[in-house]
């Protein structure tokens, strides 16, 4: 891919630097996740090295190259979206997960140092479908 100047690009395209903020619900998110994932099912993603015990700072901090979290993040509909960056920290906030969803998705005690597209696609789809529970989701549903 080739990389140009602002100034460079502004003498063939109209450049602006600013977008529209997209708004997509969790829902979207994380089945738009799910659909590039599935785009190349049997591509290996690299997972992110035993996320349950890395200090909270470090934890959110982390990342890889051809994660399933970068291909999210590669995503321009994502980005738009308000994807920040493609770490676990911005995952679990992007796509509203608990540590323990993102960990089932992405970390290598569940899959080994790799695991397929198609798998990850799998359990976001899952996450996607499955109905928020607890005394907070209660509330929500009451109040609206």
């Amino acid at each position: 891919m080739e990389q140009h100047a602002i100034e460079q690009l502004k003498t063939i395209a109209k450049v602006s630097p600013t977008y529209a903020h997209l708004e997509i619900t969790r829902r979207e998110r994380l089945e738009r996740w799910a659909e590039i994932l599935e785009r190349s099912p049997r591509q290996f993603l690299r997972t992110l090295h035993e996320t349950e015990y890395q200090p909270i700072t470090e934890r959110m901090a982390m990342r890889g190259d051809d994660s399933p979290i970068s291909v999210a993040f590669a995503d321009p509909v994502l980005r738009a979206a308000g994807m920040e960056n493609d770490s676990y920290g911005e995952a679990k906030r992007f796509f509203e997960l608990s540590d323990h969803q993102l960990h089932d998705v992405v970390c290598f005690c569940r899959f080994g140092e790799h695991v397929s597209a198609a798998v990850v696609a799998r359990r976001l789809r899952a996450l996607a479908d499955r109905k928020p529970s607890g005394f907070f989701s209660r509330l929500r549903a009451f109040f609206g």
